[in-house]
């Protein structure tokens, strides 16, 4: 039975299929549609058709509300590594909507780096900001209905390519992840080394996993959120090929801190790496 489903969801994504439709057409969840076709690429033909079909219902989306949002943006043509860092912040950290993006984060590094892509990549008007005074965290709002119908289009195409794209894109991708959604977890008096990535939607789980592979990383993903990489060679290949990026920080003031002081991460797995015995 299975390997009869396994079978099908190939043929149909040879015939030039998406994920969604395949999902669709088989009934079966998306996570589970998805383990059995990540390898195979969309043609190239499929794949602009799909660019195409976006570009087409933002401008029908954007001519219905002529007059409601003068506000215009830039399209993706092709995916550059910035592009792609935008638009996975957006994913991870952020919220998007069919009204607008939004992108929230305590780090001001992080922040002002979305801040700068949005304007040098898609939209040149400065975003809504808001700060909450007793968590530190920082929101960025782009309110734009068209844009943010677009932002909905262009992020589920990113998932759905970014395992076709070159290791540049998919470096940057994950770093976005780990950035966002990342954590050193170095604990000397229990023996810990590891980084983790939380994320609700595991075929995000699996997609970084796969992604982790393509640079030699080994990980895991442990149910019910989180990917977890361990072990020294393999701290030391994430180090090596994706890292956190420089002020990325923990946050020294939880009560659960073991460090009180807001190190950056990238300084932490440099500790633990530092840490294993020779």
């Amino acid at each position: 039975m299975e390997r009869s489903f396994k079978t099908e969801c190939i043929t149909l994504r040879n015939s030039g299929h998406t994920l969604t439709e395949i999902v669709a057409i088989t009934g079966r969840p998306k996570t589970t549609v998805f383990f059995h076709i990540q390898g195979i690429p969309l043609s190239v033909s499929r794949q602009s058709a799909r660019w195409q079909a976006a570009g087409e219902r933002i401008r029908e989306f954007a001519l219905a509300r002529k007059g409601k949002s003068v506000r215009g943006f830039r399209e993706i043509k092709e995916w550059t590594p910035d592009s792609v860092l935008l638009v996975g912040h957006l994913l991870f950290d952020g919220e998007i909507t069919r009204t607008h993006c939004a992108y929230n984060n305590r780090s001001k590094a992080l922040i002002e780096r979305v801040r700068i892509l949005m304007k040098n990549e898609l939209y040149d008007y400065p975003p809504t900001e808001y700060e909450n005074k007793e968590t530190g965290v920082m929101r960025i709002s782009y309110n734009n209905v068209a844009f943010g119908a677009y932002i909905q289009e262009i992020s589920q195409i990113l998932v759905a390519s970014i395992s076709n794209l070159s290791l540049e894109h998919k470096r940057t991708f994950l770093r976005a992840f780990f950035d966002d959604e990342g954590c050193m977890d170095y604990k000397p008096t229990r023996n810990k080394r590891r980084v983790r990535g939380y994320q609700k939607n595991t075929t995000i789980l699996d997609l970084v996993q796969s992604l982790l592979i393509d640079f030699g990383i080994k990980s895991r993903v442990v149910l019910p959120n989180e990917v977890v990489i361990t072990g020294k060679l393999e701290l030391i290949k994430f180090q090596k090929e994706i890292n956190f990026s420089p002020g990325v920080r923990i946050n020294g003031n939880r009560s659960n801190s073991i460090w009180k002081e807001h190190l950056e991460k990238r300084d932490l797995l440099e500790r633990a790496i530092q840490s294993f015995k020779t």
